[in-house]
């Protein structure tokens, strides 16, 4: 395939020189950064995963930063999540959606103060939205892109690592909850979350010249618990049901499509963008959902594109994500489904560019 061209528009990270050094043998381009994709092989490095610990570069993961008088307001006017209980020490996962209920972003928020926070982005130019929401309230609010590059710790030996690096007082972290802790003598917030189902740990490196040395401890602490530099994987996201912004998900969906509704308390969250769209899809339900798909026989393509999920003579929606998964014995698979066609054990048949193939409609995730 081609390579993709450097450029000033695709960033390199804090971390790249590590990621270059460990062997890197593919990028995507995410939020303008780069984002590996692989290493050994998805399937090796799939393996890897989840039987020790991966050092992630997800720099890529940006951070919107709101500070000021207003920082909470703005955040609630951004989410049909509620926030008035959240605490500083606290992340949450919160859909961003736009005035007709559609997804502009599934960031997880971390409260730092009670007038200061991040928003861990995925792949959207969410910066620009967020600066005119509180240019067009008048808010008083600063909202910038800090130095903070995020670097994650992946795998079941993933805490035994980090307390080799940070001391034990990471083990006491709960989920989605966060802690100040010291690396060479700088403060850096250390989250127990990811995205992957194998447990770990984020790290958000407070500026660009800590990334090598913060790399480089852990792959030295890391030494005999075999570290390897790792990557979000495919097939172990599709299995836990991780759904990637822009691939099972667009700005033509939204939370509750994407069974985000649990996401959504959209009669507390009062002032928030969306808010009257949202409620009526809360009342009459929607109309398509995702669901897990499996896909029989030999292993499939890479889904760069929608494959079509057929019913008789009727499209009835589409495959956005799928993977031949080594611990299933199966094509595993993401997709967007109609009502009609969505409860489990539904056959069905879907267009892959091999051709078609039976599928099924599961009742959930793998993992």
């Amino acid at each position: 395939m081609a390579v993709i061209a450097p450029s000033r528009r695709i960033r390199r990270t804090p971390f790249s020189e590590g990621v270059e050094a460990a062997g890197v043998k593919g990028y995507t381009v995410y939020n303008h950064m780069l984002l590996p994709t692989v290493f050994e092989s998805i399937q090796a490095d799939y393996r890897h995963l989840k039987d020790h610990v991966q050092v992630w570069d997800v720099a890529c993961e940006r951070q919107v930063e709101l500070r000021g008088p207003d920082a909470a307001r703005l955040m609630q006017i951004l989410t049909p999540r509620d926030l008035s209980t959240m605490q500083p020490g606290q992340c949450l996962y919160v859909p961003i959606v736009d005035e007709t209920g559609g997804m502009l972003n599934d960031p997880v928020a971390v409260k730092l103060e009670e007038d200061r926070f991040w928003i861990s982005i995925a792949d959207s130019d969410l910066l620009l939205w967020v600066k005119a929401v509180a240019h067009g309230y008048r808010l008083e609010v600063s909202v910038e892109e800090p130095d903070v590059s995020p670097l994650a710790i992946q795998g079941p030996k993933a805490e035994d690592l980090m307390a080799r690096v940070f001391g034990d007082a990471v083990r006491d972290i709960r989920f989605f909850r966060f802690r100040h802790l010291e690396f060479q003598g700088r403060d850096l917030v250390v989250a127990r979350t990811g995205y992957s189902k194998q447990g770990g740990f984020e790290i958000y490196v407070d500026g660009s010249d800590l990334g090598m040395p913060l790399w480089q401890a852990l792959f030295e602490a890391g030494r005999d618990l075999n570290v390897r530099a790792g990557c979000p994987n495919l097939i172990e996201r599709i299995e836990a049901g991780l759904l990637s912004y822009g691939n099972d998900m667009t700005r033509e969906n939204t939370p509750h499509e994407c069974g985000l509704g649990r996401f959504c308390d959209t009669e507390e969250a009062i002032g928030c963008i969306g808010r009257d769209a949202l409620l009526r899809v809360a009342r009459e339900g929607p109309m398509q959902q995702v669901r897990a798909i499996e896909i029989v026989g030999d292993p499939v393509p890479p889904c760069d594109r929608a494959w079509p999920l057929i019913a008789g003579d009727n499209v009835v929606g589409q495959v956005t994500s799928a993977a031949a998964s080594p611990d299933f014995d199966t094509n595993v698979a993401i997709g967007m489904v109609a009502m009609t066609h969505w409860y489990p054990g539904t056959e069905l048949v879907v267009e892959t560019p091999l051709g078609a193939r039976p599928a099924a409609v599961q009742d959930r995730f793998w993992i």
